[in-house]
């Protein structure tokens, strides 16, 4: 697991669109919506020049192969602005807010490990708090890719999580809650 500092090609591979003229989010939504499609490599490369840098990316076999979203709660302006996802305290915690497994190296448990990577991330730079807003799920209960990018209550509790607090918000047409680690 490393830092995106100084890695914006390794994080193109995971993240970018493929296809020419194709637009994506390039993990721009939640830090700000506003970038036009066509400069948001730009605004991610600048993201990844300096630290704390956007995130994490996992490699296997040395490849690029996931990324986990991860920085100061108050860096993303959609959720300091959100009216769906509380704030748990005054704190500026950490937040965790979407996943990304290339094609090719799904199914292979790469989310644990991105989330891991993220958590110590966030503590090597002083953080407090971390928290994610992951959909809410049972026992046994798959998602689809469409919900699961913001991750999944299960897994955040593997990680040592725990649900701080229920939101109003949904991804893919499931609930979706406040979940923290105290780090400090």
């Amino acid at each position: 697991m490393h830092s995106a500092v100084g890695r914006f090609e390794d994080f193109a591979q995971v993240v970018g669109v493929k296809k020419p003229g194709g637009h994506g989010c390039w993990c721009t939504a939640y830090r700000d919506s506003r970038v036009p499609n066509d400069d948001r490599p730009a605004y991610m490369r600048d993201e990844c020049s300096s630290e704390p840098g956007p995130g994490v990316i996992a490699y296997v076999d040395g490849a690029p192969a996931g990324w986990c979203s991860v920085a100061p709660r108050s860096t993303y302006r959609r959720l300091m602005h959100s009216r769906t996802l509380p704030f748990v305290d005054e704190r500026d915690a950490w937040s965790v807010v979407c996943f990304v497994v290339r094609g090719g190296y799904r199914g292979r448990g790469m989310m644990l490990p991105l989330l891991e990577g993220a958590v110590a991330h966030a503590a090597a730079h002083g953080a407090e708090v971390v928290e994610g807003y992951p959909v809410q799920v049972d026992a046994g209960e798959r998602v689809d890719v469409i919900s699961g990018y913001v991750g999944t209550s299960r897994l955040f509790e593997r990680a040592g999580f725990h649900v701080a607090a229920p939101t109003t918000g949904r991804s893919g047409g499931r609930p979706r809650v406040v979940v923290r680690r105290e780090l400090a």
